[in-house]
């Protein structure tokens, strides 16, 4: 995976970041205050991995300049993630023609589910097109180790689908590894084609990546792959069927080099069966299994994984280290409120080691 001498980044990522409001235990319909943190499915993998394993991490995003683009571009610097690529929109005063995205998002508790309601039309990321970045500079002059993008970021426009195929096409042409992260969101597609254009713009995208990440949702919805045995209204889905799926994407995208999903069994908002799997070179590879998890904030479980996943790789190139450190990674993140990671490094392996939450003194 080692294709150049210098780096100046272990990995990038193209997506948007809204500014979260949590109503922590309440209800978004009854709460008189939130908890603001910053979120985004493609911007949490590069949060993850600078903030928990201590790589060198950046994003490409946009934000409209006043005070709530700078409240999430501190969130960002908290957070360690490089903010040279971050392109600053002028405010028109009221937000009709470019504003920031916004996301209240309800953890959920038992039989009440987690609720997402984002607020992000006409926003400043949603609005990036081709040739907003310099992919030549980036990936030609400075170097990057691994791209990540996704899915939710191609659905939010005409140009942002087409600048995420600008952006893999320019990094696979320098070599870097390029990852994404179907994350299908029924929502994103209903006003602009539905899940016939979600699969045209997946399947364009997807020729150019080495590392799928998705549920069974994702790679029927956006790839169109489907198989018996997968029920997508029940809750826990069976391995070998989901193993049989994966087998139809990479025999007609033999590019990827990697396919990985995680494996929910949801009992309640609150317990989960926990558990993945990745596909490398022929062979699966299946996490350990944390049946029962018991889980705060669901939201970024998912990214969790995609950065521990992304880690492994890099650190070990090994498939079964690299779906352990995803599987334990996504695990802690849901164990503390916002959508990044709280978690250490040290964490992460002693849980892929066995550990147990006994007190640490």
């Amino acid at each position: 995976m080692k294709l150049r001498d210098q780096y100046t980044f272990d990995q990038l990522s193209l997506g948007e970041i809204m500014l979260r409001l949590d109503p922590g235990e309440g209800r978004i319909r009854t709460a008189r205050s939130f908890t603001a943190w910053e979120g985004g499915g493609e911007y949490n993998v590069a949060r993850g991995l600078r903030k928990c394993f201590g790589l060198k991490t950046a994003v490409c995003t946009a934000f409209v300049d006043n005070e709530v683009g700078h409240l999430i571009e501190d969130f960002i610097l908290q957070g360690g993630v490089a903010t040279d690529f971050i392109l600053w929109k002028p405010d028109d005063g009221i937000g009709r023609t470019v504003r920031n995205g916004l996301n209240f998002t309800e953890r959920g508790f038992g039989v009440r589910g987690a609720v997402g309601v984002s607020d992000r039309g006409n926003s400043a990321a949603s609005q990036l097109k081709p040739g907003d970045f310099d992919w030549e500079h980036i990936f030609g002059k400075l170097g990057v180790r691994w791209f990540h993008t996704g899915g939710i970021f191609a659905a939010l426009s005409e140009t942002t689908a087409a600048l995420t195929v600008e952006a893999v096409e320019a990094a696979k042409k320098h070599g870097t590894i390029v990852s994404y992260d179907l994350n299908y969101r029924p929502s994103l597609w209903k006003s602009i084609g539905g899940q016939k254009k979600a699969r045209e713009v997946n399947r364009e995208i997807a020729r150019y990546v080495d590392v799928m990440i998705g549920n069974e949702e994702d790679f029927t919805a956006c790839l169109g792959f489907e198989v018996e045995g997968i029920d997508h209204n029940i809750t826990k889905i069976e391995t070998d069927a989901f193993k049989k799926m994966i087998e139809k994407a990479v025999a007609e995208f033999p590019n990827f080099q990697v396919a990985a999903t995680t494996l929910r069994g949801v009992i309640t908002a609150t317990k989960n069966d926990w558990s993945a799997v990745c596909w490398h070179a022929g062979k699966f590879y299946e996490s350990r299994k944390y049946p029962g998890l018991e889980i705060l904030d669901r939201v970024g479980g998912g990214d969790s994984f995609a950065s521990g996943l992304i880690y492994g790789f890099l650190k070990t190139g090994d498939p079964q280290k690299a779906v352990d450190y995803g599987a334990a990674h996504g695990a802690l993140a849901m164990t503390t409120p916002g959508d990044t990671s709280m978690a250490t490094v040290k964490e992460v392996e002693k849980l892929m080691a066995g550990g147990s939450a006994r007190v640490q003194r």
